[in-house]
């Protein structure tokens, strides 16, 4: 009989799973590599190596699920395809020893370039850098004997979506009215996901059987530009909006010829040059959820900052 919940990595979507879990009343095991995580009743928190396949299924004994948030160690796609892959493999071989569902959540990124809103049955045509990357786990995914499942968001915002692009430098740039520069154009439609509703999307998903080795996706409000999410923090904070510019493609790329940094998001960005937008409807149907309005979230992540 099941005992616990385990949840892998304490990064915003972590930890807000983790809370939303122990809330609920479940008991929940928190696997990172120091220990670290939110406190709460019904959190254990466990120092962990998540590559180690024997170690987590020890760790994975009488749990009925696993949600699995790790992050690699740099926003790179030779470190993801040297860390990800055999990180999921165990993490995938010990919940099947256990019987457990893995749930992971995903991005968007292994659709590529997409001119028409994202769903379930979008092809993942990405064949190069960190897009291509995903496309690799999620295909390990489906060809695993361990049930699945990949609830799938676009950018975060929320509580605990510190270094999200709708995090803390916008909300910083928002409250103290400097000027925000932002990837693309701020005038491109943009979809928005609130971390605790890919949270609620990915227990419902566990929680399910008939979910099972299923691609969905997160609940997600209409889309936004992001000079509209600048004015909607500004609102939700009592400030007056900003000055909002953006940075064309072109620029980022010149500028990652001398910084690695800025060519990794270089790479990704066509998501904000371009409409870029999800229709989560047919998962908030299957799992009876709906995505927060954007005007609550921001709230509660305005009020969370200050």
């Amino acid at each position: 009989m099941s005992t616990h919940h385990i949840v892998i990595g304490a990064g915003p979507v972590g930890a807000t799973v983790a809370l939303q879990l122990a809330e609920q009343g479940r008991a929940v095991r928190l696997l990172t590599r120091s220990g670290s995580g939110p406190e709460h009743p019904l959190i254990q928190r466990r120092r962990a190596d998540a590559s180690d396949s024997a170690a987590l299924a020890e760790q994975f004994v009488g749990a009925s699920a696993v949600f699995d948030c790790m992050h690699a160690s740099a926003y790179r796609a030779d470190v993801w395809r040297a860390a990800l892959p055999p990180a999921e493999r165990a993490v995938l071989e010990a919940a099947g020893r256990v019987g457990a569902v893995a749930v992971f959540p995903e991005s968007l990124y292994a659709f590529g370039h997409v001119d028409a809103p994202m769903t379930e049955v979008t092809p993942r045509r990405a064949t190069t850098g960190k897009p291509a990357v995903r496309v690799g786990l999620l295909a390990a995914r489906e060809a695993s004997s361990t049930p699945t499942v990949s609830v799938a968001a676009s950018d975060f915002y929320g509580p605990l979506a510190r270094t999200a692009h709708a995090g803390d430098r916008m909300i910083s740039a928002v409250l103290e009215g400097r000027t925000l520069h932002v990837v693309g154009s701020p005038d491109a439609p943009h979809s928005w996901t609130f971390v605790p509703d890919l949270a609620a999307a990915m227990i419902a998903a566990a929680d399910d059987q008939t979910q099972w080795n299923s691609f969905l996706m997160a609940p997600t409000a209409p889309p936004r530009t992001q000079r509209e999410m600048v004015a909607a923090y500004a609102e939700a904070a009592g400030v007056r909006a900003p000055k909002v510019v953006g940075t064309p493609g072109w620029a980022l790329r010149a500028v990652g010829l001398v910084h690695r940094d800025t060519r990794e998001i270089a790479e990704m960005s066509y998501q904000f040059t371009a409409p870029f937008v999800v229709d989560s409807s047919a998962t908030e149907q299957r799992l009876g959820l709906a995505p927060t309005p954007l005007e609550k979230g921001v709230a509660q992540t305005i009020a969370a900052a200050r």
